[in-house]
């Protein structure tokens, strides 16, 4: 397969762009500059979020991380945001997903309007259909025809990606275009992989249940200095993502299969597992069919969210995703 850079779509303008990708736990803001791909970052691009804090204090973080970009007023905004979003309204659904849940209901774009040096406009773009279109742009997608996106984080996000239009409807992927809407055992798929499930996987089976939580990053720490029960809940998490996704990559047809978000950090950790139980489906055989993390894992869903603000009008493709 031939490697080829995407066009640029019609309209769009030579200056930079200001974007944030609002994670579980972060917010990331950069300054992307569409004609050569490039995202300009400060030392104070990456600031905390509290997944559990008030509205007032969750609005308030991805304010301060908009700022410390230094983007004047009459600018107009991308920002990647996880769902439950209703992403053409601007409102947040966050409701049992572990985070954001003081923000149901509220108008985010109100605030951030109020709150950000007189925006023009504030464009909300799915975080997963974000990244993927980054990644296909200029990432470890490049190239591909069919590709499939995962992010691991506080959740399970997902895209799916046919010639660099999102594909969210059909029998090809799953409603909505959404893995988190699968379910293993008759329970919702990210209750066994996530953060928050990891996380609590951990504290039952080591016994530290009564303990604070060891966040991912120090159980991939403890599994790599032999601790055997972390290793495992790890090897199980990924597995039970495999055999989830394994039967939609191959319906799909996908060429790649690209991962990111915080947990991909211990990447050595859950490929293996990753690759091991996804395996090569016989669909897939033909399609030289890849496991790759992502290479661009901070810089993809600020290219991707500003790819979608640019365009001179909503891009067909992602119609249905910025209205669900």
């Amino acid at each position: 397969m031939t490697s080829r850079r995407p066009a640029r779509p019609a309209g769009l303008s030579a200056s930079w762009i200001p974007a944030l990708d609002v994670g579980g736990t972060h917010v990331t803001a950069g300054m992307v500059d569409l004609t050569t791909g490039q995202v300009r970052t400060t030392d104070a691009s990456r600031r905390p979020v509290p997944p559990n804090g008030s509205a007032e204090q969750i609005v308030d973080a991805i304010a301060e991380g908009a700022l410390g970009l230094g983007a004047g007023p009459g600018r107009s905004w991308a920002i990647a945001m996880p769902g439950p979003f209703d992403y053409e309204r601007g409102i947040a659904h966050f409701h049992g997903v572990g985070k954001f849940q003081s923000l149901y209901g509220l108008d985010l774009r109100a605030e951030l309007m109020a709150a950000l040096p007189r925006p023009s406009a504030i464009t909300f773009v799915n975080d997963a259909d974000a990244f993927l279109l980054g990644e296909h742009w200029v990432g470890a997608a490049r190239g591909h025809e069919r590709a499939v996106g995962i992010t691991l984080g506080s959740g399970v996000g997902s895209s799916f990606l046919a010639e660099g239009a999102v594909v969210d409807q059909g029998p090809t992927v799953p409603p909505q275009g959404r893995v988190d809407l699968l379910t293993y055992r008759g329970r919702p798929l990210e209750d066994a992989v996530s953060r928050r499930a990891i996380r609590a996987a951990y504290a039952r089976a080591s016994g530290l249940a009564d303990v604070p939580l060891a966040d991912v990053k120090e159980i991939a720490d403890r599994a790599r200095a032999g601790d055997l029960v972390a290793r495992r809940i790890l090897t199980r998490s990924m597995s039970v993502l495999g055999r989830a996704i394994a039967p939609w990559l191959a319906r799909f047809r996908a060429t790649v299969l690209v991962v990111g978000g915080s947990i991909t950090g211990s990447w050595d950790l859950i490929a293996p597992p990753l690759r091991t139980v996804i395996g090569v489906p016989r669909p897939l055989r033909s399609t030289g069919f890849v496991l790759l993390p992502a290479a661009l894992p901070v810089q993809a869903p600020l290219l991707g969210a500003a790819l979608c603000l640019a365009a001179e009008a909503t891009p067909p493709h992602l119609a249905r995703r910025l209205r669900r």
